[in-house]
């Protein structure tokens, strides 16, 4: 009906104006007074001059139309608008004002247009509204085409239009121009502040945000409760601690200490930046709680990984104050569930999203699947994925980690093969969140690749990335260029330490990681729980006993900081490395987490380091009913048993794996080779240089003094020594990499050598001997540690 009425007399629209009649009026303006008081609400006050220029049987219409407008009663305010005088410019303006007030953007503009059609002039009343519609419609091509005509008639840096053109440019996305207005603007208020800090925020640049605050206050300009809103967000963004709390101290000085909506921000502030306590304190000397403020409290326990407090807050919420969460307290629990493995919880908070039909929506679906995809539940992370009706840049980013976290990098590289093929834009977290999965399946040269695309997308100083590049070079085996990048990081935060300690870790070079930690400590950043994974990681492979134990107990004590269940597993390994199988049985059962697949994985390979088949046999069972990725889990009890001469159970693992559909990964070994990457598998024959390679090999196993046919023939039935002597780990892919390596590199260099699966004792043994007698370091990254071969030791310490 509406849009109907628009175009009603549209017949009189098309005819031309004569020239007289589209002459501006020669008399001066009347001036406007009070611009932000709407116009049309009806009240007791004198007459304005525009309502003296009325008839005065026109008055009473034009205040009914009003009436009509601020009721949402558009159908009859254009019934109306169509039976009275069309020359002035005041009545358009409350049709305009009407639509948009409604939701009615695309009638707005519509009108807008008959207006103009029609010769009627436009004021600086009518502009804004139109803007409005707009930024409400994303329409960028019409918002250019009225912010033309607006400098054409001298509107152009009207204060109160130019904040409309801000918000909508902001609105549309397009800061760069938002920014062009307010910069071009003679005069601005405190509502251009505002919309600029504001939108800087929103568009995620804190850093901009908060010089555009500081600015504001330096011209003189008192920051009101949105401007402080606002910079408490870019804080929590950019984790600038320090300058949330000069904004408290302004809060408190403007009398703002109780105002809900900044007390909210507060928490989120403190919270975000790593301080619980300060939050709590902020958050209990508030009277009244809303909901907003119980998200934002429980929300700052999840990332700080308080995981009891947060679920212990939501019950509060509900017993102290009868609040009943929505569905952003579902998106802030979640973490917890995540970080603490805490799968049932998890599920139960779907269950209930399911009954309070919070589905579809976006941002919980996309915490759903981070939570299943860091839970190991990779099967209901992809359910939930593929049902989701919307999916943004954000969502792909979230199921290309979940791949990545659960070992599964080919899907995660199609995954992310497919967001290049969408419309969607790759963004510095789709970048870092594929570049594990680059790292665990490409080589060197194809790294550098990726680096390369990298800068070419413009984030090769996103501080994000960086620390990604770093992690991918470490675990391409080359630590002398990830220290290198580390090193020439302008910005450097938390993550970034983690990381190069994490990078030692993986290398065997746990003291160097510990140096790290140290100076990470003395420059004054905080360690969160990833700190310590990385840390007990390196105390775990380089079997540095009482500092691990040392590092696990100052968690909690020292730094607040509950362990997780990679904290757990950390430290079973470094029982397992010392042999304390029994006490990491007891470690287990007194956890104050459930045990998950990580868990009992751990407990299996030290019984399998340590030849305890009852014990390993425990820890495949609770491995089993959990339903996890089995394929490690049977090969490696296969193998046991096998050595331990048990072949029936050999046969029945591997009946059990035919059932269940399961393949062992064929084992592959990878070498550089001019920008290129050489692949050999087991026994391999098909490599050009092939005679060379055997030749070079049989020259070193005779060096280092090998017999081919003394490999641990307790893993083969006497009836199959002889068939298996053709499969002799002399020609394991590890070796003809090495050989490969050796024939193909420099001297001086080392030789780079990657396998998808874990180094046998075989090859393990014989790369030390092969680093003895050619003098050259040998470096061989097999999935979970890095070793490095120097002068016939390892960096491992003979323990992986």
């Amino acid at each position: 009906m509406a849009s109907a009425l628009i175009h009603c007399s549209l017949y009189n629209a098309n005819k031309k104006a004569s020239p007289e009649q589209n002459k501006p009026p020669k008399t001066t303006p009347v001036k406007r007074q009070n611009t932000r008081k709407s116009p049309f609400i009806k009240r007791n006050r004198p007459k304005t001059s525009l309502e003296l220029l009325v008839r005065p049987n026109d008055l009473n219409v034009t205040r009914d139309l009003c009436g009509f407008v601020e009721s949402g009663l558009m159908d009859n305010a254009l019934n109306m608008f169509e039976k009275m005088n069309h020359s002035d410019t005041f009545i358009w303006n409350v049709i305009i004002r009407g639509f948009t007030k409604n939701g009615l953007f695309q009638e707005a503009i519509d009108f807008y247009y008959r207006m103009e059609c029609e010769g009627i002039r436009s004021d600086n009343f009518t502009f804004p509204f139109v803007i409005k519609a707009c930024g409400e419609l994303l329409a960028l091509i019409e918002g250019q085409k009225i912010h033309g005509k607006l400098i054409k008639i001298g509107l152009g840096l009207d204060v109160y239009v130019c904040n409309f053109l801000i918000d909508m440019y902001l609105k549309i996305g397009f800061i760069e121009l938002a920014e062009k207005v307010f910069d071009e603007m003679p005069v601005r208020d405190l509502v251009s502040w505002n919309s600029m800090v504001s939108g800087y925020q929103i568009d995620g640049d804190g850093l901009s945000s908060l010089m555009c605050f500081k600015e504001m206050l330096r011209l003189g300009n008192k920051a009101d409760r949105f401007g402080m809103i606002s910079a408490l967000g870019a804080c929590s963004i950019e984790h600038c601690l320090r300058i949330g709390m000069e904004i408290h101290c302004q809060v408190i000085r403007s009398e703002l200490e109780l105002d809900i909506m900044v007390q909210t921000s507060l928490i989120d502030m403190y919270g975000k930046c790593g301080e619980v306590d300060y939050a709590e304190r902020v958050f209990n000397r508030i009277c009244s709680r809303n909901i907003v403020a119980w998200n934002a409290m429980i929300g700052g326990y999840a990332l700080n990984n308080y995981f009891s407090e947060s679920f212990a807050c939501l019950k509060r919420m509900q017993e102290d104050d009868k609040v009943i969460p929505d569905v952003i307290t579902m998106i802030n629990l979640l973490p917890s569930c995540s970080q603490s493995g805490a799968l049932l919880e998890g599920k139960s908070i779907h269950g209930y999203a399911i009954r309070k039909m919070f589905l579809p929506y976006l941002f919980l679906e996309t915490a759903l699947v981070d939570m299943y995809g860091k839970c190991g539940e990779l099967r209901l992370a992809k359910h939930v994925f593929n049902q989701m009706n919307e999916k943004n840049t954000v969502s792909w980013n979230t199921m290309v980690a979940a791949y990545v976290q659960n070992g599964q990098y080919k899907d995660a590289l199609k995954m992310f093969q497919h967001i290049l093929n969408e419309p969607l834009k790759p963004d510095a977290i789709t970048i870092a969140s594929v570049l594990p999965a680059i790292a665990e399946l490409a080589s060197r040269s194809e790294g550098e690749q990726i680096h390369a695309f990298i800068i070419k997308l413009g984030l090769g100083s996103n501080t994000f990335i960086s620390n990604a590049i770093v992690y991918m070079y470490a675990k391409c085996g080359d630590l002398q260029t990830a220290r290198g990048f580390f090193d020439g990081m302008v910005c450097k935060d938390v993550v970034s330490w983690n990381t190069i300690i994490m990078a030692y870790a993986i290398h065997g070079f746990g003291r160097t990681s510990i140096q790290f930690f140290s100076e990470m400590m003395g420059k004054g950043f905080k360690p969160n729980g990833s700190t310590f994974v990385s840390l007990l990681t390196a105390c775990s492979i380089s079997g540095l006993f009482d500092e691990g134990w040392g590092f696990f107990n100052s968690m909690k004590v020292e730094y607040g900081i509950d362990p997780g269940i990679e904290h757990f597993g950390c430290m079973l390994d470094l029982l397992g490395r010392n042999g304390n199988l029994d006490a990491a049985k007891c470690f287990i059962e007194e956890m104050s987490l459930v045990p998950t697949a990580r868990i009992w994985g751990s407990l299996l390979a030290a019984s399998r380091n340590h030849n305890d088949i009852i014990l390993a046999e425990l820890a495949a069972r609770h491995i089993l009913s959990l339903k996890h990725d089995n394929t490690g889990c049977y090969v490696l009890l296969s193998n046991m048993y096998a050595e331990a001469g048990r072949w029936e159970d050999v046969d029945r693992i591997k009946s059990l794996m035919k059932e269940q559909g399961l393949v062992k990964t064929v084992g592959c070994s990878m070498v550089d080779f001019n920008g290129r990457s050489e692949r050999f598998i087991n026994q391999d024959r098909s490599h050009a240089h092939t005679n060379l390679i055997y030749d070079v090999l049989d020259i070193l196993m005779r060096k280092i003094g090998e017999d081919i046919y003394l490999h641990s023939l307790t893993k083969f039935r006497p009836l199959h020594v002889v068939k298996k002597r053709a499969n002799s780990p002399e020609h394991h892919s590890v070796k003809l990499a090495i050989c490969f390596g050796l024939i193909s590199t420099a001297i001086g260099n080392p030789v780079i050598v990657r396998k998808n699966t874990r180094i046998c004792e075989d090859c393990h043994g014989a790369a030390k001997k092969i680093s003895q007698v050619t003098k050259r370091e040998i470096v061989v990254g097999d999935g979970k540690v890095v070793h490095h071969f120097r002068d016939g030791c390892c960096s491992c310490r003979d323990y992986w």
